[in-house]
Protein backbone atom coordinates (compact mmCIF):
# COMPACT_ATOMS: atom_id res chain seq x y z
CA UNK A 1 0.00 0.00 0.00
CA UNK A 2 1.63 3.26 -1.10
CA UNK A 3 -0.34 6.42 -0.46
CA UNK A 4 0.84 10.01 -0.20
CA UNK A 5 -1.29 12.29 1.95
CA UNK A 6 -1.12 15.78 3.35
CA UNK A 7 -1.09 15.68 7.13
CA UNK A 8 -2.39 12.58 8.86
CA UNK A 9 -0.87 9.46 7.38
CA UNK A 10 -3.40 7.67 5.21
CA UNK A 11 -3.15 4.46 7.22
CA UNK A 12 -4.02 6.39 10.39
CA UNK A 13 -6.81 8.36 8.74
CA UNK A 14 -8.30 5.34 7.02
CA UNK A 15 -8.59 3.32 10.21
CA UNK A 16 -9.55 6.40 12.20
CA UNK A 17 -12.99 6.32 10.62
CA UNK A 18 -13.56 2.84 11.97
CA UNK A 19 -12.17 3.74 15.38
CA UNK A 20 -15.14 5.99 16.03
CA UNK A 21 -17.46 3.10 15.29
CA UNK A 22 -15.55 0.43 17.15
CA UNK A 23 -14.55 2.58 20.11
CA UNK A 24 -11.18 0.86 20.52
CA UNK A 25 -7.69 0.96 18.97
CA UNK A 26 -7.41 -0.74 15.61
CA UNK A 27 -3.77 -1.68 16.12
CA UNK A 28 -2.34 -3.29 19.26
CA UNK A 29 0.51 -0.80 19.68
CA UNK A 30 2.28 2.20 18.17
CA UNK A 31 6.06 2.56 18.06
CA UNK A 32 7.45 6.02 17.28
CA UNK A 33 10.93 6.90 16.01
CA UNK A 34 12.05 10.33 14.86
CA UNK A 35 12.93 13.87 15.94
CA UNK A 36 11.39 16.87 17.64
CA UNK A 37 8.01 16.82 15.85
CA UNK A 38 7.36 13.42 17.45
CA UNK A 39 9.25 13.68 20.77
CA UNK A 40 6.94 13.36 23.79
CA UNK A 41 9.53 13.71 26.53
CA UNK A 42 12.64 11.62 25.90
CA UNK A 43 14.90 14.66 25.75
CA UNK A 44 13.82 15.82 29.20
CA UNK A 45 15.62 12.75 30.53
CA UNK A 46 18.87 13.24 28.63
CA UNK A 47 21.86 14.85 30.32
CA UNK A 48 24.00 17.63 28.87
CA UNK A 49 23.62 21.39 28.67
CA UNK A 50 23.28 21.39 24.89
CA UNK A 51 20.41 18.89 24.76
CA UNK A 52 17.24 20.56 23.40
CA UNK A 53 14.40 20.23 25.89
CA UNK A 54 10.77 21.32 25.96
CA UNK A 55 10.35 21.42 29.73
CA UNK A 56 9.75 25.14 30.19
CA UNK A 57 6.89 27.55 29.43
CA UNK A 58 5.44 28.25 26.97
CA UNK A 59 5.68 24.71 25.68
CA UNK A 60 2.45 22.91 26.53
CA UNK A 61 0.48 26.09 27.13
CA UNK A 62 -2.55 24.58 25.35
CA UNK A 63 -2.04 20.99 26.51
CA UNK A 64 -5.36 19.24 27.22
CA UNK A 65 -6.08 19.13 30.93
CA UNK A 66 -4.17 22.29 31.72
CA UNK A 67 -1.08 24.17 30.61
CA UNK A 68 2.12 22.30 31.34
CA UNK A 69 5.36 21.56 29.47
CA UNK A 70 5.42 17.83 28.73
CA UNK A 71 8.55 17.48 26.65
CA UNK A 72 6.66 18.06 23.42
CA UNK A 73 8.06 20.80 21.19
CA UNK A 74 4.55 22.12 20.78
CA UNK A 75 1.93 24.27 22.47
CA UNK A 76 -0.19 21.13 22.99
CA UNK A 77 -0.42 17.74 21.33
CA UNK A 78 2.12 17.00 18.62
CA UNK A 79 1.84 15.01 15.41
CA UNK A 80 2.49 11.68 17.14
CA UNK A 81 -0.45 12.35 19.46
CA UNK A 82 -2.86 13.17 16.65
CA UNK A 83 -1.90 10.09 14.65
CA UNK A 84 -2.21 7.87 17.73
CA UNK A 85 -5.66 9.38 18.39
CA UNK A 86 -6.71 8.50 14.82
CA UNK A 87 -5.66 4.94 15.59
CA UNK A 88 -7.90 4.86 18.66
CA UNK A 89 -5.46 5.70 21.46
CA UNK A 90 -5.77 8.62 23.87
CA UNK A 91 -2.47 10.08 22.65
CA UNK A 92 1.07 9.03 21.70
CA UNK A 93 2.64 6.22 23.71
CA UNK A 94 4.89 7.46 26.49
CA UNK A 95 8.56 8.21 25.95
CA UNK A 96 11.01 5.32 26.24
CA UNK A 97 13.07 7.01 28.98
CA UNK A 98 9.93 7.92 30.94
CA UNK A 99 8.75 4.32 30.84
CA UNK A 100 12.17 3.05 31.91
CA UNK A 101 12.23 5.46 34.85
CA UNK A 102 8.84 4.13 35.94
CA UNK A 103 9.79 0.48 35.37
CA UNK A 104 6.87 0.19 32.97
CA UNK A 105 8.60 -0.22 29.60
CA UNK A 106 7.53 -3.76 28.75
CA UNK A 107 3.90 -3.54 29.95
CA UNK A 108 3.49 -0.44 27.77
CA UNK A 109 5.26 -2.02 24.80
CA UNK A 110 2.91 -5.00 24.94
CA UNK A 111 -0.33 -3.03 25.28
CA UNK A 112 0.17 0.45 23.85
CA UNK A 113 3.63 0.97 22.38
CA UNK A 114 6.68 3.12 23.03
CA UNK A 115 8.00 6.43 21.72
CA UNK A 116 11.73 6.52 21.00
CA UNK A 117 11.53 9.92 19.28
CA UNK A 118 14.14 12.42 20.42
CA UNK A 119 14.62 16.05 19.39
CA UNK A 120 17.89 16.51 17.55
CA UNK A 121 18.03 12.87 16.50
CA UNK A 122 19.43 12.09 13.08
CA UNK A 123 18.72 8.99 11.04
CA UNK A 124 17.14 7.01 13.83
CA UNK A 125 20.49 7.23 15.65
CA UNK A 126 20.59 4.66 18.47
CA UNK A 127 16.83 4.21 18.66
CA UNK A 128 16.99 1.00 16.65
CA UNK A 129 19.16 -0.46 19.38
CA UNK A 130 16.65 0.65 22.00
CA UNK A 131 13.83 -0.99 20.07
CA UNK A 132 15.82 -4.22 19.61
CA UNK A 133 16.43 -4.33 23.36
CA UNK A 134 12.75 -3.70 24.05
CA UNK A 135 11.72 -6.45 21.64
CA UNK A 136 14.01 -8.95 23.36
CA UNK A 137 12.45 -8.17 26.74
CA UNK A 138 8.96 -8.37 25.24
CA UNK A 139 9.75 -11.89 24.02
CA UNK A 140 11.00 -12.84 27.48
CA UNK A 141 7.63 -11.76 28.88
CA UNK A 142 5.26 -13.03 26.21
CA UNK A 143 7.17 -15.44 24.00
CA UNK A 144 8.44 -15.03 20.46
CA UNK A 145 5.27 -16.09 18.64
CA UNK A 146 2.93 -13.65 20.40
CA UNK A 147 5.38 -10.75 20.07
CA UNK A 148 5.92 -11.48 16.37
CA UNK A 149 2.16 -11.31 15.80
CA UNK A 150 1.83 -8.12 17.86
CA UNK A 151 4.61 -6.32 15.97
CA UNK A 152 3.27 -7.40 12.58
CA UNK A 153 -0.04 -5.74 13.43
CA UNK A 154 1.37 -2.67 15.17
CA UNK A 155 1.92 0.76 13.59
CA UNK A 156 5.46 2.11 13.25
CA UNK A 157 5.58 5.89 12.92
CA UNK A 158 8.86 7.25 11.58
CA UNK A 159 9.93 10.84 11.04
CA UNK A 160 12.55 11.63 8.40
CA UNK A 161 14.70 14.05 10.40
CA UNK A 162 15.66 17.47 9.07
CA UNK A 163 18.72 17.34 11.32
CA UNK A 164 20.46 15.01 8.87
CA UNK A 165 20.27 17.68 6.18
CA UNK A 166 21.17 20.56 8.51
CA UNK A 167 24.37 18.73 9.42
CA UNK A 168 25.59 18.71 5.80
CA UNK A 169 27.11 21.49 3.72
CA UNK A 170 27.22 20.46 0.05
CA UNK A 171 29.25 22.69 -2.25
CA UNK A 172 28.52 21.07 -5.60
CA UNK A 173 25.82 19.04 -7.32
CA UNK A 174 28.05 16.00 -6.89
CA UNK A 175 28.15 16.66 -3.13
CA UNK A 176 24.36 16.82 -3.04
CA UNK A 177 24.02 13.54 -4.93
CA UNK A 178 26.48 11.84 -2.56
CA UNK A 179 24.66 13.11 0.53
CA UNK A 180 21.29 11.99 -0.83
CA UNK A 181 22.63 8.54 -1.66
CA UNK A 182 24.29 8.13 1.75
CA UNK A 183 21.30 9.25 3.79
CA UNK A 184 18.76 7.25 1.79
CA UNK A 185 20.95 4.15 2.03
CA UNK A 186 21.06 4.48 5.81
CA UNK A 187 17.32 5.10 6.03
CA UNK A 188 16.55 2.13 3.81
CA UNK A 189 18.78 -0.09 5.91
CA UNK A 190 17.13 1.14 9.12
CA UNK A 191 13.63 0.43 7.80
CA UNK A 192 14.78 -2.98 6.57
CA UNK A 193 16.17 -3.66 10.05
CA UNK A 194 12.81 -2.80 11.62
CA UNK A 195 11.13 -5.05 9.07
CA UNK A 196 13.57 -7.81 10.02
CA UNK A 197 12.54 -7.38 13.66
CA UNK A 198 8.89 -7.84 12.76
CA UNK A 199 7.53 -4.42 11.75
CA UNK A 200 5.17 -4.45 8.76
CA UNK A 201 2.95 -1.36 8.93
CA UNK A 202 4.79 1.96 8.57
CA UNK A 203 3.74 5.59 8.57
CA UNK A 204 6.60 7.81 7.40
CA UNK A 205 6.71 11.60 7.62
CA UNK A 206 8.95 12.90 4.85
CA UNK A 207 11.30 15.84 5.30
CA UNK A 208 9.67 19.25 4.84
CA UNK A 209 10.67 22.80 3.82
CA UNK A 210 13.61 23.23 6.17
CA UNK A 211 14.35 26.63 4.64
CA UNK A 212 11.20 27.95 6.32
CA UNK A 213 12.10 26.80 9.81
CA UNK A 214 12.26 29.70 12.31
CA UNK A 215 15.92 28.93 13.04
CA UNK A 216 16.65 29.59 9.36
CA UNK A 217 14.33 32.53 8.73
CA UNK A 218 15.68 34.46 11.71
CA UNK A 219 19.04 34.64 9.90
CA UNK A 220 17.42 36.56 7.05
CA UNK A 221 16.83 40.29 7.60
CA UNK A 222 13.45 40.07 5.87
CA UNK A 223 12.46 36.84 7.62
CA UNK A 224 11.69 35.02 4.38
CA UNK A 225 12.36 31.35 3.72
CA UNK A 226 15.68 30.11 2.36
CA UNK A 227 14.57 28.67 -0.97
CA UNK A 228 17.94 27.04 -1.64
CA UNK A 229 17.51 24.94 1.50
CA UNK A 230 13.93 24.15 0.49
CA UNK A 231 15.08 22.88 -2.91
CA UNK A 232 17.74 20.80 -1.18
CA UNK A 233 15.11 19.22 1.09
CA UNK A 234 12.63 18.73 -1.76
CA UNK A 235 15.22 16.81 -3.75
CA UNK A 236 15.87 14.55 -0.80
CA UNK A 237 12.14 14.02 -0.21
CA UNK A 238 11.77 12.84 -3.81
CA UNK A 239 14.62 10.34 -3.36
CA UNK A 240 13.02 9.02 -0.16
CA UNK A 241 9.78 8.41 -2.05
CA UNK A 242 11.61 6.37 -4.70
CA UNK A 243 13.53 4.42 -2.06
CA UNK A 244 10.31 3.38 -0.32
CA UNK A 245 8.84 2.19 -3.61
CA UNK A 246 11.96 0.09 -4.07
CA UNK A 247 11.72 -1.35 -0.56
CA UNK A 248 8.08 -2.28 -1.06
CA UNK A 249 9.02 -4.33 -4.12
CA UNK A 250 11.55 -6.33 -2.09
CA UNK A 251 9.90 -6.83 1.30
CA UNK A 252 6.82 -9.09 1.31
CA UNK A 253 4.03 -7.67 3.47
CA UNK A 254 5.71 -4.28 3.81
CA UNK A 255 2.95 -1.66 4.00
CA UNK A 256 3.53 2.07 4.24
CA UNK A 257 2.09 5.55 3.92
CA UNK A 258 4.23 8.58 3.17
CA UNK A 259 3.20 12.02 4.45
CA UNK A 260 4.10 14.88 2.09
CA UNK A 261 5.33 17.61 4.44
CA UNK A 262 5.81 20.11 1.61
CA UNK A 263 2.15 19.79 0.62
CA UNK A 264 1.11 20.30 4.25
CA UNK A 265 3.18 23.47 4.52
CA UNK A 266 1.95 24.85 1.21
CA UNK A 267 -1.67 24.21 2.12
CA UNK A 268 -1.28 25.87 5.50
CA UNK A 269 0.40 28.96 4.07
CA UNK A 270 -2.38 29.25 1.50
CA UNK A 271 -4.96 29.14 4.26
CA UNK A 272 -6.38 25.70 3.54
CA UNK A 273 -8.07 24.12 6.54
CA UNK A 274 -7.92 20.42 7.38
Amino acid sequence: MKNIVLLGLVVALAVGASVARLGKPVVPAVFVLGGSILDVGNNNHLSGKDVPRANVPFYGIDFPGGPMPTGRFSNGYNLADFIAKHLGFERSPLAYLVLKSRNYLIPSALTRGVSYASAGAGILDSTLLYFASTKSKMEDAWGTHKVTRLLANSFFLLGISSNDLFQTSPKTAADVATIYATLVSIYSAAIADLYGMGARKFGIINVGPIGCFPRVRVLNKTGVCNEALNRYAAGFAAIVKLALTNLASKLPGFSYSLADSFAVFNSQTLGTCF
